[in-house]
């Protein structure tokens, strides 16, 4: 059952994937709304049917090891991005999000080695699960940055074609970007307060480097939020600032695990 799971999942991801990037590379005569809603239909399934193959895969524990940790961040980036498509019109980012969902999911379930989920007491969880909203919410903005730099680059350059009318208008993007990066840094900071209040071996457990990453991604998010508010950041600065943060908060999230786990075989409590 578990690798029917998988197989019906990537392929509603690659599916619904490519009805939202057809408009991208259409000759015009689709519509950049034609494909969106059974495309999030089809994403839907396969949310639904990564979360079941998730909690089969790991008997419905919450498993951190690397490749399944990464499956687990994809499914909520995946869900986030439905979500946000409820109440905003930016389904292209399913184009960068969902191959990667399906990616991932593949790796988790046909190649990464079988492991055991280690037990955690609720308070980890909560701040486990908070950690992933915002590794979510800010990943989300991260996609939306590299939108708006495609399309900064275009406009700059006249490159206009209907691929440039596919996606979401720039005041649309800009200011959802900034939506999400007060959320996600929001969630940020709840992040590093339960882990203070909840965390007690910061050596022991290989979360030092992890704790002082974190930090800099949310002193990168805090300065861009403020030098919107402050002086009209936009553009390039919001740009590589997001993915300089997401970077560092990428790096905190699963460096140690890849090098431990992946390089050093060894297991990341």
């Amino acid at each position: 059952m578990l690798p029917a799971l998988s197989i019906f999942a990537i392929a509603c991801y690659l599916l619904a994937s490519g009805l939202l990037a057809r408009p991208l590379f259409g000759s015009g005569k689709t519509t950049p709304t034609t494909l969106t809603r059974p495309a999030l239909a089809i994403a839907t399934l396969a949310v639904l049917a990564h979360a079941a193959g998730l909690l089969a895969m790991h008997r419905g524990a919450l498993d951190l090891h690397f490749f399944s940790a990464l499956s687990l961040v994809a499914w909520v980036v995946s869900a986030l991005t439905l979500l946000v498509n409820i109440t905003r019109p930016v389904a292209t980012l399913g184009v960068i999000v969902f191959p990667l969902s399906a990616l991932l999911l593949w790796v988790d379930s046909f190649l990464a080695p079988p492991t055991l989920p280690l037990s955690m007491d609720w308070h980890i969880k909560l701040h486990v699960t908070v950690a992933l909203l915002a590794f979510g919410v800010l990943s989300i903005a991260a996609a939306m940055a590299i939108l708006l730099a495609i399309q900064e680059r275009a406009l700059r350059h006249r490159h206009l074609g209907p691929w440039l009318s596919a996606l979401p208008p720039l005041t649309l993007t800009e200011s959802l970007l900034f939506r999400l990066i007060g959320a996600g840094f929001m969630l940020l900071t709840l992040t590093l307060l339960t882990g203070i209040l909840f965390v007690d071996n910061l050596f022991g457990q290989h979360l030092v480097h992890k704790t002082v990453l974190s930090i800099v991604a949310w002193l990168v998010f805090g300065a861009l939020l403020y030098g919107r508010w402050r002086h009209g950041w936009r553009g390039s600065s919001a740009v590589n600032l997001t993915l300089i943060g997401m970077g560092m908060l990428a790096l905190a999230f699963f460096g140690s695990k890849f090098v431990l786990e992946v390089i050093l075989h060894r297991t990341v409590d």
